[in-house]
C-alpha cells in the first residue's frame, strides 16, 4: 500500500511536540511522493507546515480510526506506535476512568490517586473463572489468568509487579493476594488466607513510608509465595525481602516521613500501655520530623496503629511481643535524639545523665555508661595488642545513626521471619503463586548505590521480561504455522555484564571495600580506568570526576559515588553491637543473638512440612561473625536476585506494570511527560516494538468475515469461510506481504487493519448517504403531506371560523340594527307623543283663542254681509230694472230694424219665380230643423224647471239650514259672551299651575338627585360589598384548595408513609426469611459437614455391636402431644365398654338418636326464632307506618296555618287598601287630584285591578283549600283500607320537607324584607304625594308596592300549586311501592311454603343445613334489594342481617362439629359392636335377614365412601416403605406415569392410619425417617435437577397435606364434608410442620443452586455474546488477549440454549406437580439471576457497551418476556428482576448529548446505581465511525444530577442473592379415598383402610 493511499487529505497523523510529547493534525492536502512538507492542521484549527526529515523522509505517525481508540489491549491498535500507546492510555484514564489496560501480556495500571468501587467481593466473583480477555483489564484477571493456570497446567506461577515510587505496585499486589485469598479459601480451619493478607498492614508499617512521589511508598522488595494444595486451597505462604532503604531510619528529605510505624507509636503514645516508651509527638524526635511532613492526609495513625496491633495477633505474635517491638522502636526514636557534643577536635562526650540516653537504656535494658562509653569510643585491634580511640562527633554521630540502622534491620527481619512461621503449616505444599512487588527503574538528581541497586534489579527483569515476550511470539507464530522470521529486540546483556561480571562494577567496588584506605574517589578512577574505553554503555560525566553514567535499557542515568562504599560495607561498631548482646531485654538478645536466622532474610526455619521451594539456601561455610560482617550489601543482593531470577525463570510469569500519571498525585490528572518516562521504562514500549516488527493484527476467519462482510459482494461468498477471506483480502490488498494464512486466523502487519476499517467505513458511509437520502426524501414527502394536510385543515377550519364569524356578525348588525330601529322608533315616538301632547295643548288654546276671534270676525262679516246683500240686491234689482227696459227697448229696435230688412228681402225675393222654388225647397228643410230645435228646446225647458225646482228646495232647506244655524250662534255668541268673564280666571289658573309645575319639577329634581347620589351610593356599597365578598370568596376558595391541597397531601403522605411502612414491613419480613434461611443453609452446610465427618470416623473406626442411639435432631417429647378432650371421652368410654353388655350398646345408639332428636328441636326453634324475627320486622314496619302518618299530619298542620297566616296578610293589604280609597274620596275637592283627574282615574284603576286580583287569588286560594281537604280525606280512607305494610319516609323526603318550610318563611321574610320596601311608604306619604299631584302619574308606583303585593300573592300560588303537585307525586309513590311490597311478601310466602315442603322431604341431617342456607340466601337478596334502593336506609337491616348470618353460621359449624363428632364415636362404637356381638348377630338373625344375606357380600367392594383415605403397615414395613418410596423411587417415571405429588399422598396416608390407631411412636418414626430419607436422597442426587424438584414438589405436597387435614379451621376452608373427615384427630403436628417447612426451603435453595449451575455458563454467551440479530453488531479488532468471539459457533450457547433450558425446568417441575406460586418464584429467581450475571459482565467489559448491543439486549430481554407471557408466568415479578438489565440496555441506545438527554437518562434509569449509570457511560464504546463517544462534560452533568441519590456504592449485582420463599397454602382437591397405588412402586405391604 503506497503513502499515496494512506497520507490523503483528512488523514490524521501525530507529530512531536515539546509540551504535550506527541499532538494530533490533519492533513489538508494529499501527500505526494517527493514533497518535502506536509500541510497540517491542528486540533485548535491553526494550519501548519509540517517539514520532513530531508535524510530519513520519515512521515509522521498515522493515528488511529476513532472506533480502535479506547481499546482494552494496546496490541489491538492498527498503528502501534508511542503516540498511539500513550492516546490510547490517556482517553482510557482521563474520560473513561479505566485503570488497567492491557498491552499483549502485560497489564498496564495507572495510579488514579483515588478510591475506587472496583475491588469488592462481588468483583472477585466477576472475574473468578472468566478468561482474560473475557472482561476488561483488571489485577483480578490476571490474578485469575495465574490461579487458573497453575491448576490447568500444574506449573508454579508468578506475577511480577513494578514501576516508580507512587505508581501503585504495593496496592497492586495486595489485590491480587486479596483475589486468591477470597476465590481459593483454605484447606485447615485457621483462615491461612486472613494471615497472608493479615501480613500486609504489618509490612506496610515497618517498611513503607511517605515520600515525595506516594504517600505509601514501599522502601523494600519483596516476593511472597503462596502456597497451595492438591485442591488449590491455600495452606501458607513465605515471604521474602530485597534491599531494605536503612537509610530511611536516620535521615528523610523534605516533605517525607520515616517508616510508618513511628509515626503511629507517636500518634498511640497517650495510651496507658505506651506510658512507659515515654514517647510524645513526631515532631519532638530527630528522626521523625526532619521532613516536616508527620501527616498525612486523610490517614490516622492511630486507628492504623491498631490494625497492625490486631494484624500482629492474627499472625500469632502475642502482646508481649508486639510490646517488646514498640519498645525497640521506641529505643530508636529516644537513640536519635542523644546529642553528642565535641570535647576537642578528635573527641565527643555525651553530656551526663542524657534523658534520651537515659531512655533508651532502661528501654533495651542497657547500662548507661556503656553505651556512653561506645557511642564515642571505638575499639581499634591489632595483631599485638588492642587499644580505644575517641571519635570526633561526625564520627560518633555516623555510628549512632548506624546502630539505629542496624537494629531496625535487625527487627525487621525478625518480623519477617516470624510473619513466615505464622504463615507456614504443616500441609504439604503442591504448588504456588508468587507476587513480587519490586521497585522499578529510578533516575533522580541525585542518585546513589540505592538507585543503582535498583536498577541493576529492573535490567535483570527486563531481560527475563524480553525473553518471555519474545517467546511467546514464537509459540504463537508456529502454532499458527506462521513462517518464522527473526525479530531483533533490544538485548540487555551488555549493560548487565557491565554490572555484575568479573571485573565488573560490583566486583570493582567489593574490591575497593576491602582495600585498607579504600575510597569513594579510588573506585571512581578504576571505573574510570577499566570501563571508559572498553563499554559503550559507560560514560563519565565532562564536569566531575566523582560520578558515572550508565546506559541502561530505559534511559541514561549518572550515579555520584560519594557514599557508596560506605553504604556497601554497612558496618556497624562491634563494641555497641556486645553492649546490646548483653542485653536483658529478651527480645532484644533473641535479636542479636540468633544470628543465623537473622542475618539472612532468605533463610528458612527447618521442618517445613515438605515444602519445595526453588529458592537456595544459605551458605553453611559462614560460621563465623567476621566473615558475615564481610558480606558487603552488593554482594548479598547480587546472590538474592540471582535467586529470584531463578525462581522466575522455573515459572509462569504475568506482568503487571504500573505507571504514576502525575508528581501531584491529582486524581485522574494525566501527564503525557512522565507517562512516556515510564512506558519506555517498564518495557510496554518494547513489547509494543517486538509485536508490530511482526503481525500484530490477529482475526479469526469467523470474525474477519463478520466484520468485512460488507466489502464482498454475493458472488464472493463461499461455503468455506476461509477460502472467502482470502479471495476476497487478495482483492483488497496487492501486497501479500502485510498479511498472513495462519491455521485458525489471519495475521495482519500494522496498518493494515486501519486500512480496512477505511474502506468498510467508506462502504458504510455510502450506503448510509443512500438510506439517508432515501429517507430523508421519504420524510420530507411525509412531512410536505402532512404539512399540506393540516394546511388545509386549518384553512378549512379558518374559513369556516371566518364563516362563522361573518355569520354572526351578520346576524348581531341584523339584530343591531332591529334594537336600532326599535329603539329609535321608541325614541322618536316618544319624543313625538311629547311634542303631540305639548302641540295639541297649545293647539288646543291657541285653536280656541282662534275660533273665537274667527268666529267674531265671521258675525260680523255675516252682519256685514247681509247688509250688504240688501243694499246689493237692491241696487241690482234697480240695475237689473233699468237694464231690461233699456234693452227691451234696444231689442225692439233692433228687431225693427232686422224686420225692415227681411221684409225687404222677402219682397225682392217674393217678386223672383226661381226664389220662390229655391225658397220652398229651402223652408222646408227649415221646417224640419225648427221642428226639431222646438222640440230640443221643450226638452231643454223642462230640465231647466226641474232644476229650477231643486234648487228652489235647496235653497229652502239652506235657508231654513241657516235660519237655524242663525239661532244656533246667537246662542253661542250668548254663551261666548258668558263664557269671556271667565277666561281671565282661567289665565290666573293656568299661570298658578305654571308655578306650581316649576316647583314639582324642581322638587322632582331634587329627589332625582338625592335618588341618584343614593342609588351611586348604594352601587359604591354594592360594589364594595362585592368585592369584599369576591375576595372572601376567593379567601374561602384558597382556604378551601388549601384544606384540599392540604388534606390530599395528608392523604399522599399517609398513602406514602403506609406504602413506606408496608414495604419496610415487607422487606423486614423478606430479610428475616432470608436471615432465617440463610441459618437454614448453614445449618444444612454443617450437618453434611457432621455427616462426612462422621462417615470418616466410620470408615476409620470398625463399627462395634450393640444398641444404637437414635439421632436426637427430633426428641419424642410426648408430652407435647396432646389427646382432644373428645377422643379421651371417647377412650374412657371405650375403657368402660370393655365391661358392658350389648344392650348398653344399643342403649348409647338410642342416645345417638335422642341427640338427632335434640337437633331437630333446636332447629324447629332456630325456625321459631326466625318466625319471631319476621313478627319484629312487621311490627318495626307498622311502628315506622305510624311515624309516617304523624309526620304527614304536623306537615298539614303546618300548611294549614301557612294558609291562615297568607290570608291574614291578604286581609291586611285589603285593609290598608280600602282606607286609601276612603282618604283619597274623602280629600277629592282639596287639590288636582279630584275626582276627574287623569291621576285620579289611573290610580282608581290600578287600585281597582289590584282588588280584583286579590279576589281572584282568593278564590284560588280557597279552591286550593278544598282541594287539599279533599285530598287529605282520600288519603285517609285509602290508609285505612290498605294494609299498613308500609317503609318509614326516606330522609330526602323530610329534607324536602324542610326546605318547603324554609321557602314559605323565606317568602314571608321576602315580602317585609327591606331590599323591597328601601322608604316604606304609608296611606298618608301616599296621600301626601297625590295631593302634590303634578301630571307625571308614574311616580305614584315608584317603589312598587302595589307589584310587590301581587307578586307575593303569584309567588304563594305557585308553592301551593308546587306543594300539591309534590305531596300528589309521593302518594302516588307510596301506593305504588305498597302494592309492590304487598306483591313481594305474598312471593316470599309462597316461596316460604315451597322451601318448607322440600325441606320436609329431606332427611333430618339436611334440613337445618338447607334452611340456614335458604335463609342465608333469603336475607342476602334483601340486602341487596334494599342497598339497591336505598343505601342510607340499609344500613341497619344490613348489620341486622349479617348478625344473624354470623349467629347462624356459629350455630352451623357448632351443629357440624357435634355430627362429626357423634359420628366418629357412632363409628366407633359400631366397630366395637360388631366385633364384640358378631355371633350374637347371627342367632337373632330373622328369616327376613337371611333371604337379604347373599346380597350383602356383592355391595361391600362397591362401598367405596366406607375407605377412609388410610394406608395401614406393619412398623417393620417401615424401612421398606421408605426404601421403596423415596430411595429407590425414579422421579422420571413417577412424574410422566402416575398423579403428581403421589409419594406424599401416600406417606400422609400411611401417617393418617398411625393418628388414627394413635401410636405416636409410629408418627414419630415415620416422620423422621422420611426427613432423613430425603436428606439422603438430596445429598446422594444433590446436582440432579429432576430429583430435586421431583422432591421439592412432593415435599410442599406433603406439607399441605399436614396442613388440608390437621383440623385447624384456617385450613379447612376449601375442604369438602369429606376431606374434613379425614382430619387428623390425635396428633397436633405444627411442630413437624416447621420442620418438613425447612426442609421444603432447603431443597429450594438446592434447587436454585443446580438451576444456576446449569444456567451460569449460558447466560453471557446467549445473552451477550451471541448475535440474535445477525448482522447489527460488528466484531472490532482485538488484540492478544482475544475476547470471546460473538459469533455463533458449534458448541456455543445462545438465547434459544437459554430459552429451552427455562422450558426444560418449567415443564419439568409442572410434571412434578409442583405449586405455581412456587414455580413463580423459582423463575423470578432465575430471572434475577439471568439479568444480574448479564449486568455484571456488562459493566465489565467494554467491548459490549455499545448501540447495538444495547438493541441486542433488549431484544433478548423481549424474547424472556414472550416466553414469560407464553407461560403465563408475567404476574410473577421475574419481568421487574430485569429493570436493571433493561435500563442498562436503553441508556446504551438513548442520545448522550444534552442537558434534555441527561434528565431523560435520570428519570429513565431508576433501578440503577449512579455507579453503575457512570460505569455504562464510560464504557460506551462505538462499534463504527458514525457512533459517537459519551463526551467527559456529560457524564459529570449526570454525576451532578445524581449525587443527591441515596444507595449502595456497589457496582455489581450480588449474584449469590437468595429470595427468601414462601409456601402459600395450596390445598388439594384430590380424595384420598380415590387414590389407587400403583404395583410399579412395589408397596404391596401397604393396605388400605
Amino acid at each position: 500500500m503506497a503513502a499515496s493511499e494512506l497520507y490523503t487529505k483528512c488523514a490524521r497523523v501525530w507529530i512531536p511536540d515539546a509540551e504535550e510529547v506527541w499532538k494530533s493534525a490533519e492533513l489538508t492536502k494529499d501527500y505526494k511522493n517527493g514533497d518535502a512538507s506536509l500541510q497540517l492542521m491542528l486540533e485548535d484549527g491553526t494550519s501548519i507546515e509540517h517539514t520532513l526529515d530531508p535524510k530519513t523522509k520519515n512521515l509522521p505517525y498515522l493515528r488511529n480510526p476513532d472506533i480502535l481508540v479506547g481499546e482494552n489491549d494496546l496490541t489491538a491498535l492498527s498503528y502501534l506506535h508511542e503516540p498511539a500507546v500513550l492516546h490510547n492510555l490517556k482517553v482510557r484514564f482521563v474520560d473513561s476512568k479505566l485503570i488497567y489496560t492491557y498491552c499483549g501480556i502485560v497489564l498496564v495500571a495507572i495510579n488514579p490517586y483515588e478510591t475506587l468501587p472496583i475491588y469488592g467481593t462481588d468483583i472477585i466473583n466477576a472475574y473468578s473463572g472468566q478468561n482474560m480477555g473475557d472482561m476488561d483489564p483488571h489485577i483480578f484477571a490476571v490474578a485469575e489468568e495465574a490461579y487458573k493456570q497453575m491448576a490447568r497446567d500444574e506449573r508454579n506461577q508468578s506475577i511480577i509487579v513494578s514501576g516508580e515510587s507512587g505508581a501503585g505496585k504495593t496496592v497492586s499486589a495486595k489485590y491480587a493476594m486479596r483475589y486468591f485469598a477470597t476465590v481459593s479459601g483454605s484447606a485447615s480451619e485457621a483462615n491461612v488466607e486472613e494471615k497472608v493478607l493479615a501480613s500486609n498492614p504489618i509490612m506496610e508499617a515497618i517498611g513503607n513510608a511517605k515520600t515525595t512521589r506516594n504517600d505509601n511508598s514501599s522502601r523494600f522488595g519483596k516476593y511472597i509465595e503462596i502456597g497451595f494444595d492438591t485442591r488449590f486451597r491455600i495452606i501458607g505462604a513465605n515471604m521474602r525481602t530485597y534491599l531494605l532503604e536503612k537509610s530511611r531510619v536516620v535521615f528523610q528529605a523534605d516533605e517525607e516521613r520515616n517508616y510508618h510505624i513511628f509515626y503511629q507509636l507517636c500518634a498511640s503514645s497517650h495510651l496507658p500501655e505506651f506510658k512507659n516508651l515515654k514517647l510524645s509527638s513526631a515532631n519532638d524526635f530527630l528522626y521523625t520530623r526532619q521532613g516536616r511532613s508527620p501527616v498525612i492526609g486523610g490517614v490516622d495513625d492511630t486507628k492504623e496503629l491498631s490494625t497492625t496491633r490486631n494484624a500482629f495477633t492474627l499472625l500469632g505474635i502475642n502482646e508481649s511481643y508486639q510490646m517488646g517491638l514498640f519498645q525497640v522502636l521506641a529505643a530508636i526514636l529516644h537513640l536519635g535524639n542523644v546529642e553528642i557534643k565535641d570535647r576537642d577536635s578528635d573527641s565527643s562526650v555525651i553530656p551526663p545523665n542524657n534523658r534520651h540516653l537515659t531512655a533508651f537504656c532502661e528501654l533495651v535494658g542497657v547500662t548507661y555508661q556503656d553505651m556512653s562509653q561506645w557511642l564515642c569510643h571505638r575499639k581499634l585491634k591489632t595483631a599485638t595488642e588492642t587499644y580505644v580511640k575517641p571519635l570526633p562527633r561526625l564520627q560518633a554521630t555516623n555510628a549512632r545513626d548506624a546502630l539505629s540502622k542496624h537494629i531496625y534491620a535487625k527487627l525487621f527481619n525478625w518480623i519477617v521471619e516470624h510473619v513466615n512461621k505464622a504463615l507456614i503449616t504443616n500441609v504439604k505444599q503442591h504448588s504456588f503463586i508468587g507476587v513480587l512487588d519490586i521497585y522499578g527503574f529510578e533516575t533522580f538528581e541525585i542518585n546513589s548505590f540505592e538507585q543503582f541497586c535498583i536498577n541493576y534489579a529492573n535490567e535483570k527483569l527486563q531481560q527475563q521480561f524480553n525473553m518471555h515476550v519474545f517467546k511467546l511470539e514464537q509459540e504463537e507464530y508456529m502454532k499458527e504455522q506462521i513462517p518464522w522470521t527473526l525479530i531483533d529486540f533490544y538485548d540487555n546483556q551488555p549493560c548487565i555484564n557491565l554490572i555484575e561480571a568479573k571485573m565488573g562494577i560490583l566486583d570493582l567496588l567489593d574490591e575497593e571495600c576491602k582495600m585498607p584506605k579504600g575510597s569513594d574517589d579510588s573506585w571512581a578512577q578504576k571505573l574510570y580506568n577499566t570501563h571508559l574505553k572498553t563499554s559503550s554503555l559507560f560514560e563519565k560525566p565532562r564536569m566531575s570526576n566523582r560520578a558515572f553514567i550508565i546506559k541502561h535499557f530505559a534511559d541514561k542515568v549518572e550515579y555520584q559515588c560519594d557514599g557508596f562504599l560506605e553504604k556497601n560495607k554497612d558496618t556497624v561498631n562491634e563494641e555497641q553491637i556486645n553492649v546490646l548482646k548483653a542485653s536483658k531485654f529478651e527480645l532484644l538478645m533473641e535479636l542479636f543473638h540468633d544470628g543465623e536466622k537473622a542475618i539472612s532474610p532468605t533463610g528458612q526455619v527447618q521442618g517445613t512440612g515438605g515444602r519445595t521451594r526453588l529458592s537456595i539456601k544459605p551458605d553453611k561455610s559462614r560460621d563465623s561473625k567476621s566473615k558475615e560482617h564481610k558480606k558487603t550489601v552488593g554482594c548479598q543482593f547480587r546472590n538474592s536476585l540471582q535467586m529470584l531470577m531463578e525462581t522466575l525463570n522455573a515459572t509462569t510469569p504475568h506482568y503487571v506494570r504500573c505507571i504514576k500519571p502525575n508528581d501531584f498525585k491529582m486524581a485522574f490528572t494525566f501527564d503525557p511527560k512522565r507517562a512516556v518516562q515510564q512506558l519506555r521504562a517498564c518495557g510496554v514500549l518494547e513489547t509494543i516494538r517486538i509485536s508490530a516488527a511482526g503481525f500484530p493484527s490477529r482475526w479469526t476467519y469467523q470474525e474477519f468475515f463478520s466484520r468485512y462482510r460488507v466489502l464482498m459482494k454475493q458472488k464472493d461468498v463461499l461455503p468455506d469461510k476461509k477460502l472467502t477471506c482470502k479471495n476476497v483480502l487478495e482483492k483488497l490488498v496487492q501486497d501479500q506481504d502485510k498479511y498472513q494464512f495462519g491455521k485458525t486466523k489471519i495475521f495482519f502487519r500494522a496498518g493494515q487493519v486501519a486500512y480496512l476499517e477505511k474502506l468498510r467505513a467508506d462502504k458504510l458511509r455510502a450506503a448510509c448517504i443512500r438510506i439517508q437520502k432515501t429517507i430523508r426524501c421519504w420524510l420530507a414527502r411525509k412531512k410536505y403531506l402532512r404539512k399540506r394536510s393540516a394546511a388545509i385543515t386549518i384553512q378549512r377550519f379558518t374559513r369556516g371560523y371566518q364563516a362563522r364569524c361573518l355569520a354572526k356578525f351578520m346576524r348581531r348588525t341584523q339584530a343591531a340594527t332591529v334594537i336600532q330601529k326599535y329603539r329609535r322608533m321608541y325614541v322618536e315616538k316618544k319624543r313625538y307623543r311629547q311634542k303631540q301632547a305639548a302641540a295639541l295643548a297649545m293647539q288646543t288654546i291657541l285653536r280656541a283663542y282662534m275660533a273665537r276671534q274667527k268666529y267674531q270676525a265671521l258675525l260680523r262679516e255675516h252682519k256685514a254681509v247681509i247688509i250688504q246683500r240688501h243694499v246689493r240686491g237692491w241696487l241690482a234689482r234697480c240695475w237689473y230694472k233699468r237694464c231690461l227696459v233699456s234693452i227691451v227697448v234696444l231689442q225692439c229696435c233692433i228687431r225693427r230694424m232686422r224686420a225692415r230688412r227681411e221684409l225687404k228681402k222677402l219682397k225682392i225675393e217674393a217678386r223672383s219665380v226661381e226664389h220662390f222654388k229655391k225658397l220652398n225647397k229651402g223652408m222646408e228643410n227649415k221646417i224640419m230643423q225648427l221642428q226639431r230645435r222646438i222640440d230640443e228646446q221643450s226638452k231643454e225647458n223642462r230640465s231647466v224647471n226641474e232644476k229650477l225646482v231643486g234648487l228652489e228646495n235647496s235653497y229652502t232647506a239652506e235657508s231654513e239650514r241657516m235660519r237655524g244655524e242663525l239661532n244656533r250662534l246667537r246662542g253661542v255668541e250668548e254663551e261666548a259672551k258668558k263664557k269671556t268673564n271667565q277666561v281671565t280666571s282661567l289665565l290666573e289658573e293656568l299661570e298658578k299651575l305654571r308655578k306650581e309645575l316649576s316647583a314639582t319639577q324642581q322638587e322632582k329634581k331634587t329627589i332625582e338627585d338625592w335618588a341618584q347620589t343614593y342609588r351611586n351610593e348604594m352601587e359604591k356599597m354594592v360594589s364594595e360589598l362585592k368585592e369584599q365578598n369576591g375576595s372572601l370568596k376567593k379567601d374561602k376558595d384558597d382556604l378551601n384548595r388549601m384544606i384540599q391541597e392540604q388534606s390530599q397531601q395528608m392523604t399522599e403522605k399517609m398513602v406514602r408513609s403506609i406504602a413506606q411502612e408496608t414495604q419496610q414491613l415487607e422487606t423486614d419480613l423478606n430479610e428475616e426469611r432470608s436471615r432465617y434461611q440463610n441459618l437454614l443453609t448453614e445449618h444444612l452446610r454443617l450437618e453434611e459437614k457432621y455427616d462426612d465427618l462422621k462417615e470418616a470416623m466410620v470408615s476409620s473406626n470398625v463399627s462395634k455391636p450393640g444398641h444404637r442411639r437414635t439421632d436426637s435432631t427430633h426428641s419424642s417429647n410426648e408430652s407435647e402431644y396432646t389427646y382432644n378432650s373428645e377422643y379421651a371421652e371417647l377412650e374412657e368410654g371405650s375403657r368402660a365398654a370393655e365391661d358392658v353388655t350389648r344392650g348398653m350398646d344399643t342403649s348409647l345408639t338410642l342416645k345417638l338418636q335422642k341427640r338427632l332428636t335434640e337437633l331437630e328441636q333446636e332447629k324447629q326453634s332456630l325456625r321459631n326464632e326466625l318466625e319471631n324475627k319476621e313478627d319484629q320486622f312487621q311490627r318495626a314496619r307498622a311502628r315506622d307506618d305510624a311515624e309516617f302518618k304523624k309526620a304527614r299530619g304536623a306537615e298539614l298542620e303546618y300548611e294549614s296555618l301557612k294558609r291562615q297566616e297568607l290570608e291574614s296578610e291578604n286581609k291586611k293589604l285589603k285593609h290598608n287598601l280600602a282606607e286609601m280609597r276612603q282618604s283619597l274620596l274623602g280629600d277629592a275637592a282639596a287639590g288636582a287630584g279630584a275626582p276627574g283627574s287623569p291621576a285620579y282615574k289611573v290610580l282608581l284603576e290600578q287600585l281597582n285591578a289590584s282588588c280584583e286580583e286579590l279576589d281572584v287569588r282568593k278564590e284560588e286560594v280557597l279552591i286550593l283549600r278544598s282541594q287539599l281537604v279533599s285530598q287529605k280525606e282520600a288519603m285517609h280512607h285509602k290508609e285505612t283500607m290498605t294494609e299498613p305494610s308500609v317503609y318509614a319516609e326516606d330522609v330526602s323526603k323530610l329534607k324536602d320537607a324542610d326546605e318547603l318550610k324554609q321557602a314559605c318563611i323565606g317568602l314571608k321574610d321576602t315580602n317585609r324584607s327591606p331590599r323591597f320596601m328601601r322608604k316604606p311608604l304609608e296611606v298618608s306619604d301616599l296621600l301626601s304625594r297625590l295631593r302634590s299631584a303634578a301630571p307625571d302619574f308614574h311616580k305614584l308606583n315608584e317603589d312598587g308596592e302595589l307589584w310587590l303585593v301581587n307578586q307575593g300573592l303569584k309567588e304563594t300560588i305557585r308553592l301551593l300549586e308546587h306543594q300539591l303537585q309534590t305531596q300528589r307525586r309521593t302518594y302516588d309513590n307510596e301506593v305504588e311501592s305498597l302494592r309492590s311490597e304487598l306483591q313481594n311478601v305474598k312471593e316470599e310466602n309462597n316461596r316460604q311454603q315451597q322451601l318448607l315442603a322440600q325441606n320436609l322431604q329431606l332427611p333430618p341431617e339436611a334440613r337445618i343445613e338447607a334452611s340456614l342456607q335458604h335463609e342465608i340466601t333469603r336475607l342476602t337478596n334483601e340486602n341487596l334489594e334494599l342497598l339497591a334502593e336505598d343505601p342510607t336506609a340499609s344500613r341497619e337491616a344490613r348489620v341486622i342481617i349479617l348478625r344473624r348470618m354470623v349467629d347462624l353460621m356459629e350455630q352451623l359449624e357448632k351443629q357440624d362439629r357435634t355430627i362429626r363428632k357423634l359420628k366418629k364415636q357412632l363409628k366407633v362404637y359400631s366397630k366395637r359392636i360388631g366385633e364384640m356381638g358378631a355371633g350374637q348377630t347371627e342367632g337373632q338373625t330373622s328369616p327376613g335377614q337371611m333371604v337379604d344375606e347373599p346380597i350383602h357380600p356383592v355391595n361391600i367392594p362397591r362401598r367405596e365412601k366406607d375407605f377412609q383415605g388410610m394406608l395401614e403397615y406393619k412398623k417393620e414395613d417401615e424401612l421398606k416403605l421408605v426404601k421403596n418410596l423415596i430411595l429407590e423411587l425414579k422421579p422420571r417415571g413417577v412424574a410422566v406415569n402416575l398423579i403428581p405429588g403421589l409419594p406424599a399422598y401416600i406417606l400422609f396416608m400411611c401417617l393418617r392410619h398411625a393418628d388414627y390407631v394413635n401410636d405416636d411412636q409410629k408418627v414419630r418414626t415415620l416422620l423422621t425417617s422420611t426427613i432423613n430419607s430425603i436428606k439422603k436422597i438430596l445429598k446422594k442426587r444433590g446436582d440432579d435437577f429432576e430429583t430435586v424438584s421431583f422432591w421439592l414438589a412432593n415435599t410442599c405436597r406433603f406439607l399441605h397435606c399436614l396442613k388440608q387435614y390437621s383440623g385447624d379451621e384456617a385450613f379447612m376452608k376449601h375442604n369438602t364434608q369429606r376431606q374434613n373427615e379425614h382430619c387428623l384427630s390425635n396428633f397436633d403436628l405444627a411442630e413437624y410442620r416447621q420442620v418438613i417447612s425447612d426442609l421444603a426451603i432447603q431443597i429450594y435453595q438446592q434447587l436454585i443452586k443446580c438451576m444456576e449451575n446449569i444456567l451460569q455458563p449460558m447466560i453471557v454467551s446467549g445473552m451477550l455474546e451471541h448475535e440474535t440479530i445477525q448482522g447489527v453488531s460488528g466484531v472490532k479488532p482485538t488484540g492478544l488477549r482475544k475476547r470471546t468471539s460473538s459469533i455463533a459457533d458449534e458448541g456455543t450457547y445462545t438465547l434459544d440454549s437459554i430459552l429451552r433450558q427455562l422450558s426444560a425446568f418449567h415443564s419439568t417441575m409442572c410434571q412434578h406437580g409442583t405449586d405455581p406460586e412456587l414455580i413463580k418464584q423459582v423463575v423470578k429467581q432465575q430471572f434475577y439471576i439471568i439479568g444480574a450475571v448479564t449486568l455484571n459482565n456488562l459493566l465489565l467489559r467494554k467491548d459490549m457497551c455499545s448501540w447495538s448491543k444495547g438493541m441486542q439486549i433488549r431484544y433478548n430481554v423481549s424474547q424472556l418476556e414472550e416466553w414469560l407471557r407464553d407461560k403465563g408466568l408475567m404476574t410473577c415479578g421475574a419481568k421487574e428482576t430485569l429493570e436493571p438489565l433493561i435500563q442498562a440496555a436503553q441508556l446504551l441506545q438513548v442520545k448522550k448529548k444534552t442537558d434534555e438527554d441527561a434528565e431523560a437518562i435520570c428519570s429513565m434509569c431508576l433501578a440503577l446505581t449512579t455507579a453503575q449509570i457512570v460505569k455504562v457511560l464510560n464504557l460506551y464504546t462505538p462499534v463504527n465511525e458514525f457512533e459517537e463517544r459519551v463526551s467527559v462534560a456529560f457524564i459529570r452533568t449526570i454525576q451532578t444530577r445524581l449525587r443527591d441519590r441515596c444507595e449502595s456504592p456497589q457496582l455489581l449485582m450480588d449474584t449469590k442473592m437468595i429470595y427468601p420463599v414462601t409456601f402459600p397454602f395450596s390445598p388439594s382437591s384430590l380424595a384420598l379415598e380415590t387414590i389407587q397405588i400403583p404395583g410399579s412402586l412395589n408397596l404391596a405391604f401397604l393396605t388400605r383402610v
